[in-house]
């Protein structure tokens, strides 16, 4: 069905965006506290390790289905249950803590079933976004999204830290579902664009719906688009490099340096901090030249701040935050880049695949870099184990970009973009 974009839709999607922040800041202040919780209960690089690893595979595995299920069904309807059933999940870990019921390996278990939940929410409530946001809007939409997720973040993790220290973990759990309830609202109330699409009565009984065929098209779409498929890749080996301190970080702070949830909500803090300024810049600056080149150099600048925070001294708190925050600075503006020219050249109805696809190759092998970064911490030491991952990352973003013809790929041709978009509209 054709969708229309208006300004009456583009302030309906901010209301909705802006209940989902609500419901953002509620869930980070939780993650953080069970995140320091199981450090202090465990202070096992391995069962980190696990516990990423566990949270990663299943998102590895559900994305495809996830992009499949919003481009079929009715997006606003999944949203609400998958929100449902996160709420649900956070009932009864509140209850197993209120009663001294809850274990490592129970959490884990929990954690691992939120992520089958929020890796069916992200590909759904993106795919929303160029069905309710005016093209022209969707660089400063993209942007300045993770300048608020940045700040909210920062506040968040200040909330938490203090939480921490006056509250019995239980309690602070219930913030989770109050945010929850708060981001419901505006879901309810707003009708969200359905994007189905109707065969001819000729072909209608010959492509009813199937999953695979409609992975199928998402594949083929995606190798129409250039130099994506270079991107995903460098973004799935950056990925992978970045596991060990994805995995490690609270334990990098508590065991190598002896910090408190202070220590770890600063480091939090400043790389929030990073995406915040980071988010400015493309939000700033509308138009860019040469999107390929500034996605990899803002990816050695990645690198450089994660070599910051692996070569700072014992204890040296701030130093290990200046790396964080540089390495946040450039989040923002690679994926920004990366999402808004996905946005412009895909069409809405095969934007839910598109997009779970992308997320899925990125995140392929980051299944091994995590279970990897446990036992290889244990041999030698979280400190280099960082340093040798952000070198490598550093070697394969220049390899990729003096190897390959990504950096002659012009992303602001607009004949070219239309082009595209003519190709993938004729994928059966």
């Amino acid at each position: 069905m054709e969708i229309t974009i208006s300004k009456k839709s583009y302030h309906q999607y901010l209301f909705i965006w802006a209940g989902q922040l609500i419901s953002l800041f509620g869930s980070s202040v939780v993650g953080f506290a069970l995140i320091w919780w199981m450090t202090i209960m465990t202070g096992s690089a391995m069962f980190l390790a696990t516990n990423s690893f566990i949270s990663i595979l299943v998102s590895t595995i559900c994305m495809p289905i996830a992009g499949v299920f919003s481009d079929r069904y009715n997006r606003k309807v999944l949203i609400i249950l998958y929100d449902s059933l996160l709420a649900f999940s956070t009932i009864i870990v509140i209850i197993l803590f209120q009663f001294n019921l809850m274990t490592v390996w129970v959490l884990l278990l929990f954690m691992g079933i939120n992520s089958i939940f929020h890796s069916f929410h992200m590909p759904t409530f993106s795919a929303i976004v160029p069905s309710m946001v005016p093209p022209e809007k969707l660089m400063r939409i993209n942007s300045i999204s993770f300048f608020f997720v940045g700040s909210i973040q920062v506040f968040a993790q200040f909330i938490a830290s203090i939480l921490w220290l006056f509250f019995p973990i239980h309690i602070i759990l219930w913030l989770d579902f109050i945010t929850y309830v708060i981001a419901l609202i505006p879901i309810l109330i707003i009708k969200i664009p359905a994007v189905n699409y109707k065969l001819s009565s000729a072909t209608e009984a010959l492509k009813k719906p199937s999953f695979f065929r409609e992975f199928k098209t998402g594949v083929k779409t995606l190798k129409l688009i250039p130099g994506l498929t270079i991107i995903i890749i460098m973004m799935m080996l950056t990925t992978f490099f970045m596991s060990p301190i994805k995995v490690l970080l609270p334990l990098y702070v508590y065991n190598t340096h002896s910090g408190s949830a202070g220590h770890f909500a600063l480091t939090l803090i400043f790389f929030q901090g990073g995406m915040i300024l980071g988010a400015l810049i493309p939000f700033l600056k509308k138009q860019w030249a040469h999107k390929a080149r500034v996605i990899f150099v803002c990816l050695g600048i990645t690198m450089i701040g994660y070599i910051i925070l692996a070569l700072a001294p014992r204890g040296s708190y701030l130093i290990i935050a200046i790396g964080a925050g540089t390495m946040g600075l450039s989040f923002p503006v690679i994926s920004t880049l990366s999402t808004t020219y996905i946005q412009t050249v895909v069409p809405p109805e095969k934007m839910g695949r598109i997009m779970s696809i992308s997320q899925t190759i990125t995140t392929l092998i980051l299944p091994l870099g995590t279970i990897l970064s446990g036992p290889l911490a244990e041999i030698i030491g979280i400190p280099l184990l960082f340093f040798y991952s952000a070198e490598l990352g550093l070697i394969i973003a220049i390899s990729l970009w003096t190897l390959t013809n990504i950096r002659k790929l012009d992303y602001g041709n607009s004949e070219k973009i239309e082009k595209i978009e003519e190709k993938i509209l004729k994928i059966k």
